[in-house]
């Protein structure tokens, strides 16, 4: 697919001039990896100034081993700063006990008793909904809902943004009105759909692997041509957005991650702040370790997070 088809993404030569700092938004999985190191042998440029990884205190260990490998000496020819914006696992268990959160993309259920009412609605004249009657349930009933997700812009994005405008010497202060910083994003063709233009002036995002039409499994395919082992899989231990293998995946060969999601599970059950459902971790809204744990491909479900966070997804 030709890089052109995706408008407003190839760097405005004239904008070019222009940029004082160069940052590569690292998620330590294998897209955002690839492309660190594709940097370091000087195939995709120009060099960036720097990498900046976003902590949220909750990645699998293995994420955290192959960080410090990438900040090792003689890996990658420029510096990988990690910022936080705090423990989103403490932050989420203290938003059970009805502090202030920031809300991951959990699961709810609610549950409506047998015999209870329930309001019927109609529309009126101007298409409101009003309600018109009520009616019993016959049956009990459960629903399941999605919280809104705010975890991937309170630590991921916000730090992010907050260190580069630091590098740049603009914390604090007025916004230059043309773009000053260009932020790679390990973003491949395969999940173009999740591009999105920066919405300040400022800074530039810019997306390498789709400029050179790269997918996820060439990245796999590069990393192996040059001897590098398979990033493992970056997304918090508890995210929600889980597949059904990725869960059993962790709970069979990570048992020390699998003990704390299911830990984290059953202390978010109630507590949080306008929410009086109860809350999951899993998607089909039971314990977690309770969950049927066959594959997404069993029963024919993708899954919501095949690739890294980036930390941009959210924007």
């Amino acid at each position: 697919m030709n890089a052109l088809a995706f408008p407003g993404f190839v760097p405005d030569p004239a904008q070019s001039a222009d940029i004082r700092l160069r940052v590569l938004s690292l998620g330590a999985g294998v897209q955002s990896t690839t492309l660190a190191l594709m940097a370091a042998h000087g195939e995709v440029g120009p060099m960036p100034d720097c990498a900046i990884f976003a902590d949220t205190g909750w990645e699998p260990q293995a994420v955290y081993d192959h960080l410090a490998w990438l900040r090792s000496p003689n890996v990658l020819p420029f510096p990988v700063h990690i910022v936080s914006a705090g423990d989103l696992r403490a932050d989420l268990i203290a938003g059970a006990q009805g502090e202030r959160w920031a809300s991951i993309p959990a699961f709810t259920r609610t549950v409506t008793p047998a015999g209870s009412e329930l309001p019927v609605y109609d529309e009126d004249e101007n298409g409101d909904l009003v309600v018109v009657g009520s009616r019993i349930v016959a049956t009990e009933r459960a629903s399941i809902g999605m919280i809104r997700r705010q975890c991937t812009g309170d630590y991921k994005i916000v730090p992010i943004r907050r260190k580069v405008r630091e590098l740049l010497g603009i914390a604090g202060r007025r916004s230059p009105t043309s773009p000053v910083a260009e932020q790679w994003i390990g973003i491949s063709l395969d999940e173009a759909l999740r591009m999105k233009p920066s919405f300040e002036s400022w800074r530039v995002n810019r997306w390498p692997l789709i400029e050179r039409g790269l997918t996820r499994q060439d990245c796999l395919r590069w990393l192996e041509r040059h001897d590098y082992p398979p990033p493992p899989k970056s997304a918090c231990i508890g995210c929600p957005f889980h597949s059904d293998d990725h869960w059993r995946q962790m709970r069979d060969h990570d048992p020390e991650a699998w003990a704390d999601a299911v830990s984290v599970d059953a202390a978010i059950r109630t507590g949080f702040r306008g929410i009086r459902a109860e809350v999951y971790l899993h998607r089909s809204a039971v314990p977690l370790d309770h969950a049927d744990l066959s594959t997404a491909g069993d029963r024919g479900q993708l899954d919501l997070w095949p690739n890294e966070c980036e930390g941009m997804c959210g924007v």
